[in-house]
């Protein structure tokens, strides 16, 4: 049971306008959307900060930028985020042997070094004490510019909010999320868990 009950889709026109971005990132508007609606300038700021964020600007792609999220909420424990960052991954595109594989991405031949390097990051900068230190900075610029590093830490910092905020109010995970989370890493031990 959520700490906090999700609004319907139509509670806030503005927001459901926003939130129609997420029917290319997910196919559906995410309860914690709805439920940041009780607020409708954080529902609002939260999606247009989420648009800014996953605007590729550089060589970090869209299905890189959501296995960074998955492995950010895998280091949290977040299973609600674990499953959207695999979705969103598969639907933009990322390799099947990715996506079946992510719990190895150190060791799986399907990652490139670049990939290992930003999931790296995105594995140190999650967890706590942060441990990005000046060995990720020198792995990060054999592979990234500047720019292409605030793009991953963009989505790092945005998966940190919604980690937090997933977990604290047991968001209920919508069933094409459950569907992902355990066609891609139910056999590593994922679950729903709160999130029903």
């Amino acid at each position: 049971m959520p700490l906090v009950t999700p609004l319907s889709p139509d509670h806030d026109a503005e927001t459901r306008e926003l939130a129609a971005f997420f029917n290319e990132t997910l196919g559906f508007c995410p309860n914690s959307v709805l439920t940041m609606q009780h607020r409708p300038l954080i529902s609002k700021a939260f999606i247009n900060l989420n648009k800014a964020v996953m605007d590729n600007q550089g060589k970090v792609t869209s299905s890189l930028k959501r296995m960074i999220a998955w492995v950010s909420s895998n280091a949290t424990g977040c299973r609600y985020c674990q499953a959207h960052a695999i979705r969103a991954a598969e639907r933009y595109g990322a390799d099947q042997e990715k996506l079946d594989n992510i719990w190895e991405y150190k060791t799986h031949s399907a990652f490139t070094e670049a990939e290992r390097v930003a999931l790296d990051f995105s594995l140190a900068a999650s967890i706590i004490p942060n441990a990005v230190n000046d060995e990720i900075k020198t792995a990060l610029y054999k592979h990234w510019n500047e720019g292409e590093i605030v793009e991953m830490l963009g989505v790092i910092s945005l998966f940190g909010y919604l980690n937090r905020w997933n977990d604290s109010m047991g968001t209920m995970l919508e069933d094409d999320a459950i569907e992902s989370g355990n066609q891609y890493l139910g056999k590593t031990g994922w679950e729903v868990g709160k999130h029903k």
